[in-house]
């Protein structure tokens, strides 16, 4: 799970966390830098490793955490473009959330798919230059990848990586 270092929305984390752990799914956590991460409403979380040193083979999913943290530091962050790519040609299950799809638009895994964000002229501006088709509704499952819009489709959102996942 990548979280930015700052402004990270909080329930895009913690809804699929707790969710991954009653199914039994083990998870890291990243971000540009290990350590303490602050999210928008005053939670912190530790990000246990930096993007940079994680390894796609070691992992069954990447899930990227939305929040206004998304646009200032994910989705220019070039460590997090070469891991997703690394995902999308591995065919595993790669999510993200509320600003955070435009992180797959940019790393070319939404050519031609079906995805979602959260809607503003820039993110649709992006998903579009990524080739995405854009679909306005909660969450969207298109084969490996899944996008959602909005931290109230955090639950929806999890629920369907953990579906992928125990298929």
């Amino acid at each position: 799970m990548v979280i930015a270092p700052k402004r990270y929305r909080e329930e895009e984390f913690e809804i699929p966390a707790k969710m991954f752990e009653e199914a039994g799914i083990e998870y890291e956590v990243a971000s540009v830098e290990s350590g303490e991460c602050y999210g928008i409403m005053g939670g912190i979380q530790n990000a246990d490793i930096a993007i940079r040193d994680a390894d796609e083979t070691s992992y069954d999913a990447l899930v990227i955490v939305g929040g206004l943290g998304a646009s200032d530091f994910l989705w220019s962050d070039d460590d997090l473009k070469e891991l997703t790519e690394k995902f999308g040609k591995s065919g595993k299950v790669t999510a993200a959330i509320c600003l955070a799809p435009v992180v797959l638009a940019r790393a070319g895994l939404l050519k031609g798919r079906q995805a979602t964000v959260f809607e503003s002229p820039a993110t649709l501006k992006l998903l579009e230059e990524g080739g995405a088709n854009y679909v306005k509704i909660g969450v969207v499952a298109d084969m490996n990848i899944i996008t959602a819009n909005h931290p109230t489709a955090s639950a929806e959102f999890a629920e369907t990586i953990i579906e992928k996942l125990t298929c």
